[in-house]
């Protein structure tokens, strides 16, 4: 299964953006082009949001000192799994 970061998801904004540019679009083709550009962004943004969810999760996983803390199982890592 395929890995994504995201580095991947910022060079699909980048290619959506460049295809946003081409100065070739009109009618059909631009709105086709508009409504893919909104559906890549709304989940461009869930991904961060998840990205960001993450995050914190980690950050306050790492500042437990000593707590007996455990992280809902979609939140632990393979590394949190393994140690169990």
């Amino acid at each position: 299964m395929t890995q994504n970061k995201l580095t991947d998801l910022n060079n699909h904004l980048f290619a959506e953006l460049e295809r946003l540019g081409d100065e070739g679009l009109t009618g059909d083709e631009l709105a086709k082009e508009i409504n893919r550009a909104d559906a890549i962004s709304n989940i461009a943004s869930n991904v961060v949001e998840n990205a960001n969810l993450a995050l914190k999760a980690a950050i306050a996983y790492d500042k437990r000192e000593g707590a007996d803390m455990r992280l809902p199982g979609m939140l632990e890592t393979t590394q949190d799994s393994d140690s169990k």
